[in-house]
C-alpha cells in the first residue's frame, strides 16, 4: 500500500561563508531529535513560495528576502511519502531563534557534527558541498602548457571543481593532462572529474567520472567512484541521470553559444522548469560566464559550468 504524497518545503538557509542550518526534530514528533532542515508541510491552495514564508515565520521567527528554488526529492517514509521542495534561503530578516521547542545548529556541509540526521537529506548534504562554479578542461584549443598555467590561476582564485575532457587528445597525452591536473587541483583541495571511462579516471587519482549524455544511457546502474556527473539537454536526461544516482547534471544549452551559433537554446523559463523538477543539482551550461552565478541560482541551477570562462 502507498502512502499518500504529502507536500513539504523545505529550506536551506546558507551563510555567506556555506555554513547551513540544521534543526533537531522536537519531542513528541516522528522521528523526534532527528536533524533536518526547517520547513513544514505545505497548505491546501497555498503556493510553495508562500509556504516556505510562513513556515520560516513560524519556526524561526524570520521573513524571507531571498529564496531561489533548487532541487526536489521525493522520499518514503515508513509514516509518510514526501515531496521535499528545497529552496536556498540567502537573505533574510531577523535572527533565527527556536519557536517550535527544535534545536538549531550552523553547519559546514563538508563537516556536518550533529547527528542523527534524517535518511532524506544525506544527498542534500553532499550536494551542498559542490562549489557553484565548475571549469570544464580547454587543453586542446589552449595548449596543454598554457592551460595548465591559466588552470593554476583559476585554483589559487578559487575554483574547485573541474571536469576533464579534451577528448580528441591521444590516450597517453591524455592520461597525462589527467594526473597533471589532479595533483593540481588536489593541491587546493578542488575535485576532479574525468570526462571518460572509469579506467581512466582511476589511473588518474581523479575524484570521479563525468558522463556524457551517450555514455549515460548504456548504463543503468551508478558508476562505482565517489563522485559522479552526467551532461543532459532534456527532462528525460535527467531523469535518466537522477536514476543512475549521479551527483549533480549538467544542463545545456542554456543560451546561445560562440561554438553553435543558430542552434536552439533552452532559454531560462525552460531551464528554471527543468531544474526545479530535478531531484540532483543542476549547473547551467552554455553562453554564460562567472558573472552569471546569481542569475543562474535565481533560476533553480546550483551554479554554472564553462568551458572557455573558466580559463580567462
Amino acid at each position: 500500500m502507498t502512502t499518500p504524497l504529502t507536500e513539504v518545503v523545505a529550506a536551506v538557509l546558507t551563510r555567506a561563508n556555506g555554513d547551513v542550518m540544521l534543526a533537531s526534530r522536537p519531542p513528541g514528533k516522528v522521528y523526534a531529535g532527528y536533524w533536518e532542515f526547517p520547513g513544514g508541510k505545505v497548505e491546501a491552495g497555498e503556493t510553495l513560495q508562500a509556504a516556505l514564508a510562513r513556515e520560516l515565520k513560524e519556526e524561526l521567527g524570520i521573513a524571507v528576502v531571498r529564496a531561489d528554488r533548487w532541487i526536489t526529492r521525493v522520499f518514503a517514509y515508513e509514516h509518510a511519502t514526501v515531496r521535499l521542495n528545497f529552496f536556498r534561503v540567502v537573505e533574510w530578516q531577523g535572527e533565527p531563534h527556536p519557536h517550535e521547542g527544535q534545536t538549531l545548529s550552523w553547519q559546514a556541509p563538508a563537516q556536518v557534527t550533529v547527528s542523527p540526521l534524517l535518511p532524506a537529506n544525506f544527498p542534500i548534504v553532499k550536494a551542498l558541498t559542490l562549489p557553484p562554479l565548475l571549469g570544464i578542461t580547454h587543453a586542446e584549443s589552449l595548449g596543454v602548457e598554457p592551460f595548465l598555467a591559466r588552470l593554476d590561476v583559476a585554483l589559487e582564485q578559487g575554483l574547485k571543481l573541474i571536469q576533464l575532457r579534451d577528448k580528441s587528445l591521444d590516450a597517453a597525452a591524455r592520461l597525462a593532462l589527467a594526473q597533471e591536473t589532479v595533483r593540481r587541483a588536489h593541491r587546493h583541495g578542488a575535485r576532479v572529474l574525468v570526462n571518460g571511462s572509469l579506467e581512466l579516471s582511476r589511473a588518474a587519482g581523479a575524484d570521479g567520472m563525468h558522463l556524457d549524455s551517450a555514455a549515460a544511457a548504456k548504463l543503468n546502474a551508478r558508476p562505482d567512484c565517489e563522485w559522479v556527473g552526467v551532461s543532459c539537454h532534456d527532462a528525460a536526461e535527467l531523469a535518466h541521470a537522477a536514476a543512475l544516482s549521479a551527483d549533480f547534471a549538467l544542463l545545456s544549452p542554456v543560451l546561445p553559444t560562440l561554438t553553435h551559433p543558430g542552434a536552439a537554446t533552452l532559454g531560462w523559463e525552460c531551464f528554471e522548469a527543468l531544474a526545479a523538477a530535478s531531484p540532483i543539482p543542476v549547473y547551467g551550461l552554455g553562453g554564460l560566464e562567472r558573472s552569471d552565478v546569481a542569475l543562474a541560482q535565481s533560476h533553480g541551477a546550483h551554479g554554472v559550468a564553462l568551458l572557455r570562462g573558466a580559463w580567462t
